[in-house]
């Protein structure tokens, strides 16, 4: 696993329902009925107050045309990159780590184990390694609480599995090679102007 020193400007990763209603600048019951109705991703801490990730507000605040909070933009977005191919991650740190705070694996079974801990803002997996079903994988992750709001973009040479990688929560599927539409797919995603 290696990782890039992180910037001195972090960025939150947590929103309050007050937080999004001044997005918005909407009344705090508005927020609270979005939520109910399931317009904006959310969940509830124990003592049942609401809290939005920071990509579900990106999210939300892009579908409605709402612009996007300087406090959004803060730091470099978390993303962990799986490949088995050294010479890719080698060439997708050279490309990513500007814009991004890069954690990459060569083993898909520790990038998985570590992907819970590290709660990154998106994974890139290639679907074909060995030993890794990565369709499977992307099921098994939007299936578990701590871990279906990680968006994955599929970074792959094998293009018949487009559809099944879509169909199981991908993002995007970018073909390997093209590392410059890879950042413009992450760039979009995290809700960054392109650099």
């Amino acid at each position: 696993m290696e990782t890039n020193p992180k910037e001195n400007t972090t960025q939150p990763e947590l929103f309050t329902a007050s937080d999004v209603a001044r997005f918005c600048q909407v009344d705090l019951k508005t927020i609270h009925n979005w939520a109910d109705k399931g317009e904006i991703r959310h969940f509830r801490t124990p003592g049942r107050h609401l809290r939005f990730r920071r990509l579900d507000v990106l999210d939300f605040l892009r579908k409605y045309g709402y612009p996007i909070p300087e406090i959004l933009r803060m730091g470099k977005p978390k993303v962990v990159v799986v490949d088995d191919d050294p010479a890719v991650l080698a060439a997708l740190r050279k490309t990513l780590s500007r814009r991004f705070d890069l954690t990459t694996f060569q083993d898909p079974f520790d990038a998985l184990v570590a992907v819970g801990n590290l709660q990154p803002d998106a994974l890139i997996l290639d679907v074909m390694m060995p030993g890794l079903d990565g369709v499977r994988c992307l099921e098994r992750l939007r299936s578990i609480d701590s871990t279906s709001h990680i968006r994955c973009i599929v970074y792959s040479n094998h293009e018949e599995m487009k559809k099944n990688a879509t169909e199981a929560g991908a993002y995007d599927f970018i073909k390997k090679g093209e590392a410059g539409e890879l950042r413009d797919s992450l760039e979009r995603l995290m809700g960054l102007e392109r650099g």
